[in-house]
This record gives C-alpha cells, sequence and structure tokens, in this order.
C-alpha cells in the first residue's frame, strides 16, 4: 500500500510539473496564444469574410495554432487529471498500471487536440469579423455565462464525475482505459468549451485569462452531479469552503487581552 501511495504521489508530481512548465512557456512567450489583432477593422469589414479569414490563417499557421493549443491544455487541464487518473491507478494491477494511464492519457488529450482544430478557426474567424478585443471577449463572456446555465452544461459536468468499471486483463483493460480517456475528454470539452474561448478572444491579457478559467473549472468541479435544469453553475462550494476556512482562522485566533493597568 505504502509503495503504492508512493507512485500515486509521483503522478501526481509528474501532472504539476507538467502544468508549470506549460505556464512556464506561456510566460515566457506570450504570443504562442495570441490570435491576430488586424490592423484596420474597418477595412475587413468591408472584406468577404473567406478573405478576412484566410488572412487569419497566413498569420497563424496551423502548426502555431496546434503548438499553442497543446500548451495550453496542458498548462489549464493537467490538474483536472488527478482525479479520473486515480480512478485508472486505483483500478489496475501495479503490472498494468503506467499503460493504463498512460492510455487514458492519450485518449484525454487527442480528443482535446481534435477540439482545437474547431476552436481555434472558430476563435479566428470571431476575430476577423470582430477585429477590437474588447467586442471579442463581451461576446465570449457572453457565449460562457450563457453556456453556464443549460442543462447541457450540467450534463457534461455530471459525466465528468463517472467512474467506470475497467476491465483488469488483456486487450480489453487497455481498451477501457483509452475508452476513459475519450468519454472524460469529451466530457470535459462540453464543460469547458465556451469558457475556453475567453482566453482565446481576449487579446492581451490572455495568461490572466487562462487562469481565471482554470481556477473556476477547477472550483466548479468540487460541486456534486445534479438533476439537469436551466440554473447558474460556478464555484459556489469552493467559496463556501473558503469562507469556512477564513471563520475558523477568525475563531481561533488568540483575542489580545488588554494590558494590565498601572
Amino acid at each position: 500500500m505504502r509503495s503504492s501511495a508512493h507512485r500515486l504521489d509521483a503522478y501526481l508530481v509528474v501532472l504539476g510539473a507538467t502544468s508549470l512548465l506549460a505556464w512556464s512557456v506561456l510566460a515566457l512567450d506570450g504570443r504562442i496564444l495570441t490570435l491576430p489583432a488586424f490592423c484596420s477593422g474597418r477595412a475587413l469589414s468591408l472584406a468577404p469574410l473567406s478573405v478576412s479569414f484566410n488572412l487569419a490563417l497566413m498569420l497563424n499557421p496551423p502548426a502555431k495554432l496546434a503548438c499553442g493549443w497543446a500548451v495550453m491544455v496542458a498548462a489549464m487541464m493537467s490538474p483536472l487529471l488527478f482525479v479520473p487518473l486515480r480512478h485508472v491507478h486505483d483500478r489496475s494491477f501495479a503490472t498494468r498500471r503506467v499503460r493504463a494511464m498512460l492510455l487514458f492519457s492519450t485518449g484525454y488529450v487527442a480528443v482535446w487536440m481534435a477540439a482545437g482544430v474547431g476552436f481555434q478557426p472558430m476563435g479566428l474567424a470571431i476575430r476577423s469579423v470582430v477585429p477590437a478585443p474588447p467586442v471579442g471577449l463581451a461576446l465570449a463572456a457572453a457565449i460562457a455565462m450563457l453556456w453556464q446555465v443549460t442543462p447541457a452544461k450540467q450534463w457534461c459536468l455530471n459525466r465528468c464525475h463517472r467512474r467506470p468499471q475497467l476491465a483488469a486483463f488483456g486487450a480489453a483493460a487497455d481498451r477501457d482505459a483509452f475508452v476513459f480517456g475519450l468519454i472524460s475528454g469529451a466530457s470535459c470539452v462540453g464543460a469547458c468549451w465556451a469558457l475556453m474561448l475567453v482566453p482565446l478572444l481576449v487579446g492581451h491579457g490572455h495568461l490572466l485569462a487562462m487562469i481565471a478559467v482554470t481556477i473556476f473549472v477547477a472550483a466548479e468541479r468540487l460541486e456534486r452531479p445534479a438533476p439537469l435544469g436551466w440554473s447558474w453553475r460556478g464555484p459556489g462550494k469552493a467559496v463556501r469552503i473558503m469562507a469556512a476556512q477564513a471563520r475558523l482562522r477568525l475563531a481561533l485566533r488568540p483575542t489580545l487581552a488588554p494590558p494590565p493597568a498601572g
């Protein structure tokens, strides 16, 4: 048991290091995720959409977009992998554990990279039509807030909490780990896609926007699965935990006694 716990701690360190490295790359090279700031919104508004979009692709080659998206996913989503990876770890024999976790991670990352094929052109298309970053940011924020209240958002969040049975032996075990990664990735994309538009369209300050979205996404995962319906979804549980911790600290703080008289 102790050896298993040490291995799990090592995987947690790997996830943390991966996320930290990705954040460091983003901090050192902020241009990696910056979509083009077009010089003339009026000129673009007079040009056909296809011309504006082609110009955006010329300024942002597919290789650059894929690289930036991979770094973005590594930075923001690595912390979310610990819980499902722990499920894979706990449901796999020691001799298969590393392979099962790698297969899960491969499926998860594959879904997010495939999603980037749609996300990045969507961001470029919006920026080509609405070159002013504040307008694009307002549009992305409106889409994200609308998605937060939909039953579909809750359905995706509920799927993110599912921990399926995994086969223990042979090809079935490999298949189950990989499929679990695919399903977890698809559920995560469904839950986060609107929020991910915000860093893509914020323009300057996209790193701060990424940090804010990452904290929001991690906090809302603390909520339990809930019935489908139209309601606001956010990091309420995280806020309650922080408030309780603050009250506890205040209650435990020693009261300063008044100095003795004379």
